[in-house]
């Protein structure tokens, strides 16, 4: 018999820019990071509309998204989880190279990200971020033709 847990599908945005990266400030439950602009899909919603989605929720901007750079699996024990489940939960997070096609810098209301901004990617390794970031940036230098990193 096979274990039961739960599965939430995101899709997220590598951008960048002018040498810089375009981050999310997520706040939730009593943690705290950097992030990809991105997040969990909504029922039937394809993974580019998504991503499309969210990054405008998120950052105000209009995106185009590109090729899929890969696949990154998150797990936590149901006594880690942050909204009071007890399940395991996986999180299949797919990544994608975007690009800023209109609109301007604003913040979100009423989510789980405070705001959003261009960070020099020399200045990432001293953020205090969440790990798919480090990934992301992985897959979007290295693009495994499996999108899986080794």
């Amino acid at each position: 018999m096979s274990m039961r847990f739960d599965t939430r599908p995101a899709a997220y945005g590598v951008i960048v820019r002018d040498g810089a990266i375009l981050l999310a400030y997520w706040k939730e439950n009593g943690k705290e990071g950097w992030t990809l602009p991105g997040g969990g899909l909504d029922l039937g919603e394809h993974p580019v509309d998504g991503c499309r989605r969210e990054i405008m929720e998120e950052t105000g901007y209009e995106a185009e998204i590109g090729a899929m750079l890969g696949t990154d699996v998150g797990y936590w024990p149901g006594e880690a989880r942050l909204d009071g489940e007890d399940r395991p939960f996986q999180a299949l997070r797919m990544v994608f190279e975007a690009s800023i096609t209109g609109g301007e810098l604003t913040h979100e209301v009423d989510g789980s990200t405070t705001h959003a901004a261009w960070v020099p990617l020399e200045d990432v390794p001293g953020l205090v971020r969440v790990s798919l970031v480090d990934v992301a940036l992985r897959l979007y230098r290295e693009r495994p033709l499996n999108g899986r990193l080794g």
